[in-house]
């Protein structure tokens, strides 16, 4: 069933249907700011981190999955019918009530219309403030006049810690004080404490948020959450809305909750617009700031202009026009909308994440990088900066980096056992693609602190992360496992081996060898290809099984992946990252990635591993946690299968690797969004597999590194548009359905209109590049013949 479309000229996904199979997410804001809102209004809001400055409650897994949120009630004085301006949570019948939600960049519009009362409610969070706008436009369609009342709606956190406010409450249900100054709420917590903003972790200073209203008269208010619903009532039907006026009770201690009141009387065809403000800071002072800056609904109108302009500057650095319209809406908007969100919020805030995580989780956000450089490189050389330097002098790194509270120089280093033995590694592809992207190559001899102590060039932060490789590996020579190695199910240990990487330390020392030779270091050069000769021996010799390529080695020799074992007889990551790191040779990597979709390719995706374990010792791995065809348990895993993609791209196999993309590509499914349930919009982080009863239902939306890897395989691999030191290379790997395609690129400040021409669906034996009307040799577009506009064409001819 389908439940929207996309509407590609406004850069919007349109939500025609509210009742869709799971609750659909949209973000407003950033990360000092961000609110998580759905398409019936639910959802929350906090400060910096969901985790530690949650100010809005939340409560997870519950039916359904999104309330409370931000919600107004909408009630007849007349008739004392009430609902909602969102379908949730009134809930009426959908035979009566009409609805739209557009969810666009940071802006969410819910438009609805029930016995002739149109609303539209327009939530953002306004460039550089800390309060979100509800601004709401309440239109009479009948040809009477209408009296109504409205309500707003917000249940408040008794302390802004996620975990204290929900479980703690023998403490947080004495916590909080409700006040109300000049018709603005003010949302207290720990009043009696002195506020530390120099000290964000502390969860027990005093602090608040405000509700404050603009374009309408205040007739009353509601602080005290209990007062407001009433006793034996939910969300669906509150006691002061059902009787049509507010109590004006405060609350102190117990739970709060903001509720303003405003009377409207409407004219025939006559709208009204007004403005709530949700936000962090003091009732008088933040609020009435707020309110008086706000005071002209005007202004408002221009803020979500600025806002939308804003945020379709950090997402047009690359459009295309291809055959395949889903794939379109896809990368030109909701990929790279989706990697700037989890670009922004790593793993801490959704409808799953809020309060578990905290913070950077080092590998996903190096890796979220890779789908964001061109957009952004601004943006991303920070952040970059910033997770360099949660690299420990040992060369690994801190499983977490919290921007609003890391001291490089002064962090504590992790112990032996608690390190994880990808993380740094992650860093050669997304400095390299940096630099490549940027021209900066002074990165390279910019000095950077360790967490803990010291400080060194980034070549010299890329070369210790070489040496925690290498000073951390097996009987065999290949990396050992330590705490994780992506795959947090393995049980390698200190001493057990993953070939995975293995294969990702093959690249780290290909791409090191080309950063030595660039800055001609050649002695580093060659210290970095005598390994990387001896690893490609010991790979070629040992982690071979006959068909396909182990996973992991543990260290009393019981072997991940292998032909020997009745379960998880084959893992994906080491085939495609075979292909992908350069080891495997052209006959390998072939036999390698047809193993993988003969064991592992689904109509959803392909799955981790094959078969699914469910005897295997958990001891030996803890992916029998999860059920069959879950997750690591022969799920499939979304995060991998750009890889996949990548691999069957450098293989020159264009059609099954856009096979592949389309498989667990969002779009694909948004004419069977019953089937995938989650939003057919934005990638997730798994789907259920063959082995589930649930195959095919996609889990855990939004933040996940599928997003940056789906979207850098498409460009950099079918696409084939890659930036290089000193220039951009085009080498597409499309299938050869594709008669045409183009793509404008804007790279180093000049724009580049890319057009690709295969009419007569020729397999791709020679392509005839041209530049602005001059033909080029090779693939690669050189830096010194591009001008400030450019026009590229690519010709597929058979070859003479």
């Amino acid at each position: 069933m389908k439940y929207g479309y996309f509407d590609d000229l406004n850069k919007e996904y349109v939500i025609t249907r509210p009742d869709t199979p799971r609750s659909w997410t949209n973000y407003l804001g950033n990360s000092d700011f961000c609110s998580v809102i759905t398409n019936n209004a639910g959802g929350y809001s906090f400060y910096k981190s969901a985790a530690q400055g949650r100010f809005m409650r939340a409560r997870l897994n519950g039916i359904p999955m999104d309330q409370p949120g931000r919600y107004l009630y909408i009630r007849d004085q007349e008739t004392e019918d009430y609902w909602s301006a969102s379908w949730q949570p009134v809930g009426k019948s959908l035979n009566d009530y009409k609805t739209t939600t557009r969810f666009g960049t940071s802006y969410s519009i819910i438009n609805s219309e029930y016995d002739h009362i149109e609303s539209e409610v327009t939530y953002f969070v306004p460039l550089g403030e800390l309060f979100e706008v509800w601004k709401v436009m309440i239109t009479n369609n009948d040809s009477k006049s209408r009296k109504l009342s409205l309500f707003s709606f917000v249940e408040y956190a008794g302390n802004w810690n996620a975990i204290d406010d929900l479980v703690n409450l023998q403490y947080t249900q004495y916590t909080l004080k409700m006040n109300v100054v000049d018709g603005i709420i003010d949302h207290g917590t720990n009043v009696l404490m002195p506020p530390e903003p120099d000290n964000f972790q502390n969860k027990d200073q005093g602090r608040h948020t405000f509700m404050a209203v603009t374009g309408a008269k205040i007739s009353g208010f509601d602080t005290d959450r209990d007062v407001f619903i009433g006793k034996y009532r939910s969300y669906k039907n509150p006691e002061i809305v059902e009787k049509g006026k507010c109590s004006n009770s405060l609350a102190e201690g117990d739970n709060g909750c903001g509720t303003l009141q405003t009377n409207l009387e409407l004219k025939p065809g006559e709208t009204k617009t007004f403005a709530i403000l949700v936000g962090i800071g003091r009732a008088d002072k933040e609020g009435k700031a707020a309110q008086i800056k706000y005071s002209d609904i005007s202004f408002v109108d221009a803020e979500l202009f600025k806002l939308k302009e804003y945020w379709k500057n950090r997402i047009n650095g690359m459009t295309v026009k291809t055959p395949d319209p889903a794939f379109d809406s896809m990368m030109n908007m909701w990929n790279p909308h989706n990697n700037l969100i989890t670009f922004s919020l790593s793993r801490i805030a959704s409808l799953v994440y809020n309060g578990e995580r905290d913070g950077l989780g080092y590998r996903d956000t190096v890796q979220d990088f890779m789908g964001i450089m061109h957009n952004i490189p601004d943006d991303v050389e920070k952040r970059l900066e910033l997770m360099i330097s949660g690299q420990c002098s040992t060369g690994g790194a801190l499983p977490v980096v919290k921007p609003f509270a890391h001291h490089p120089g002064k962090e504590i280093p992790p112990k032996e056992e608690e390190y994880r033995s990808d993380d740094c590694l992650w860093l050669f592809p997304a400095i390299q693609l940096f630099v490549k992207e940027t021209g900066k190559t002074d990165l390279y001899s910019r000095v950077i602190p360790y967490a803990d102590k010291g400080k060194d060039t980034v070549i010299a932060h890329l070369r210790k992360a070489i040496e925690f490789s290498l000073n951390h590996s097996g009987n065999n020579g290949f990396s050992c496992g330590l705490s994780a190695d992506w795959n947090d199910c393995l049980q390698l240990g200190k001493d057990g081996e993953s070939v995975f990487v293995a294969f990702q330390l093959r690249l780290a020392l290909d791409i090191y060898t080309e950063i030595c030779n660039h800055n001609n270091l050649s002695e580093e050069a060659d210290w970095a290809k005598k390994y990387l000769t001896n690893l490609d021996k010991k790979l070629e010799t040992i982690a071979w099984d006959g068909e396909w390529y182990l996973r992991a080695i543990r260290a009393d020799g019981f072997k991940f992946g292998s032909s020997e074992n009745k379960e998880g007889k084959i893992f994906l990551n080491a085939q495609s990252w075979a292909v992908i790191s350069g080891h495997a040779s052209e006959e390998r990597a072939k036999k390698a990635m047809e193993s993988v979709n003969k064991y592992l390719a689904t109509d959803y995706g392909l799955q981790v591993c094959d078969p699914a374990f469910e005897k295997t010792d958990f001891n030996i791995i803890k992916a029998v946690l999860m059920g069959k065809g879950m997750k690591e348990n022969a799920g499939i895993f979304n995060h991998i299968q750009g890889w996949a993609v990548m691999a069957e791209a450098m293989l020159g196999n264009g059609n099954r690797a856009f096979e592949y993309y389309k498989n667990f590509m969002p779009a694909t499914f948004n004419e069977k969004a019953d089937l995938r349930e989650v939003e057919p919009y934005v990638h997730c982080q798994s789907t259920h597999s063959k082995y589930s009863s649930r195959f095919g239902k996609g889990r855990i939306p939004w933040l996940s590194g599928t997003a940056t890897w789906a979207y850098y395989s498409a460009v950099h691999y079918i696409l084939g548009i890659r930036p290089d030191y000193n220039g951009l290379i085009v080498d597409p790997c499309v299938p050869d359905e594709w008669k045409e395609f183009t793509v404008t690129r804007r790279f180093r400040g000049k724009d580049i209109v890319i057009h690709y021409s295969n009419l007569q669906k020729i397999h791709h034996e020679q392509i005839i590049i041209s530049l602005n009307g001059k033909k080029i040799f090779g693939n690669k577009l050189p830096l010194h013949l591009l001008k400030s506009k450019n026009q590229v064409d690519l010709i597929v001819q058979c070859k003479s």
